[in-house]
This record gives structure tokens, sequence and C-alpha cells, in this order.
């Protein structure tokens, strides 16, 4: 259960750090986001997963 905490607590932090340092940028990243298309978008999610695992399993390692 303390990995779960340490892993949202994480992706919280770096989430505040974009909204917090790159705010302007973060507009243009959710603009093109906006006009991608449902399977672009759920292929790109995919991928994140996919990379979030790994990094988990080499953490674990």
């Amino acid at each position: 259960m303390s990995w779960l905490f340490l892993g949202m607590g994480l992706a919280l932090v770096f989430e505040g750090l974009i909204f917090a340092l790159l705010p302007g940028r973060l507009e243009n990243i959710l603009a093109t986001i906006a006009t991608m298309s449902r399977d672009r978008r759920r292929v790109v999610g995919l991928v994140a997963i996919a990379f979030g695992v790994a990094l988990v399993w080499l953490a674990n390692r």
C-alpha cells in the first residue's frame, strides 16, 4: 500500500511542477492533445502506461 501512495504522490509532484513552471506551454500541449483523434490519444495513453510499468519494474529490481 505504501508503494501506491508513493506513486500517487510522485505523480502529483510532477504534475504540479508542470502547472507551476510551464503554464503557457501546458496550454499548447492541451490544445495539441485536443486535436488528436481518440485512437491516437488511446495509443499515447497505452505507451505511457507501458513506460510507467517499465520504470516501476526497473526501480523495484
